[in-house]
């Protein structure tokens, strides 16, 4: 038996890394999927015939280098395509209270939009972009 995740979806939040005292990156960011509602077997429509949409959060956990990566080339809004494994967590909070948590340990991450780039951080247009045809 294998915990395979495999999801496609925008990035809920600009990623937020920290080290450990052992020297290891962690970066934590959400990822929202949708899916279609369903309702006796039909896809659900508002009034204006658009598909109703059942959104997810999941909170992606990126170790090291993978993390490295995500934080420097991923922002808000961007899509991505996480594999890695469902991983769940229990601890005692500071007033003695049980907690539970989930999230997806990264193993690979694909863009499928267009990663940030330093001249996006300046501001400064990026030349290969240049949307006027020569002809």
């Amino acid at each position: 038996m294998q915990n395979i995740v495999i999801l496609a979806g925008n990035i809920g939040m600009d990623p937020e890394s920290r080290t450990t005292q052992g020297g290891t990156r962690i970066t934590h960011f959400t990822l929202a999927t949708s899916r279609p509602r369903y309702s006796e077997g039909k896809v659900v429509r508002d009034e204006k015939g658009y598909r109703v949409q059942d959104t997810e959060w999941h909170r992606i956990t990126a170790f090291n280098g993978l993390g490295k990566t995500v934080q420097e080339h991923c922002t808000k809004g961007m899509k991505l395509l996480v594999r890695g494994r469902i991983h769940y967590s229990e601890w005692t909070d500071g007033d003695g209270v049980e907690r539970y948590g989930t999230e997806i340990i990264a193993e690979t991450i694909d863009f499928l939009s267009r990663a940030k780039s330093k001249s996006d951080e300046a501001g400064d247009p990026d030349p290969e972009l240049d949307d006027d045809v020569p002809f």
